[in-house]
């Protein structure tokens, strides 16, 4: 089996854990829509489906620091960071080893960020809490400068819609995480999911109109 595939089963798999630790509440990936060339498609279901898995991890990882896991949540985070590894290779599969070097900080820059916000949550600091939101809606301005800069068929305004959405929407899995309402965070979960695979058709869309000798265009 390809690791692209193995990558498609695991979002099942990443979806019985969460559900497990959300009490239960259905969560399943959005479905994707099809495409006639092999190498577009191959292209859209990677970053979709590693994208969808970062929202997966990511919501793993907060919860067990919110639970107080401290084994759940550096297996977890190790994870996560093995993802973005992938996704940073998958960048620099198209746009070269510079690309996947800069890419992969820029990246885990905003993960940080994140765990800074799970930290004040649990540490009820609204100071900390505060910064760490402000931290990633600027965040998503350098994202967005970043991918028009490689890609300037992409706006960087709204790659840095997509993004901002992504961080708000991973948001409020954390806030439910916290109040201790799984029911909700899975909901919540399964909706920053969804939107993850809107960021990889975007992309994957842009990547295939700037290199017309490498793919045929999306259907």
């Amino acid at each position: 089996m390809s690791t692209r595939w193995q990558r498609v089963l695991s979002i099942a798999t990443l979806c019985a854990a969460v559900t497990m630790g959300f009490g239960g509440a259905a969560v399943t990936a959005a479905p994707m829509s099809g495409m006639t060339d092999a190498k577009a498609a191959g292209l859209r279901v990677t970053l979709d489906t590693l994208l969808q898995e970062h929202a997966y991890l990511a919501a793993m990882a907060t919860g067990a620091a919110l639970g107080g896991r401290q084994a759940d949540f550096k297996a977890a985070a190790g994870a996560l960071d093995q993802n973005s590894i992938a996704l940073s290779t998958t960048i620099g599969s198209v746009y070269g080893a510079g690309a996947e070097q800069a890419f992969l900080p820029l990246w885990r820059k905003h993960i940080g960020f994140i765990v800074d916000y799970t930290a004040g949550l649990a540490a009820k600091n609204k100071m900390q809490q505060d910064k760490a939101v402000s931290d990633l809606i600027g965040y998503t301005k350098d994202f967005g400068a970043f991918l028009h800069s490689a890609n300037p068929s992409l706006s960087a305004d709204a790659v840095a819609d997509l993004v901002k959405e992504h961080v708000l929407t991973l948001k409020v899995v954390i806030d439910e995480q916290a109040a201790g309402h799984p029911m909700a965070a899975s909901q919540a979960l399964r909706a920053a999911a969804a939107h993850m695979q809107m960021i990889g058709d975007t992309l994957a869309a842009a990547i295939v109109a700037q290199f017309p000798d490498k793919f045929a265009q999306l259907q």
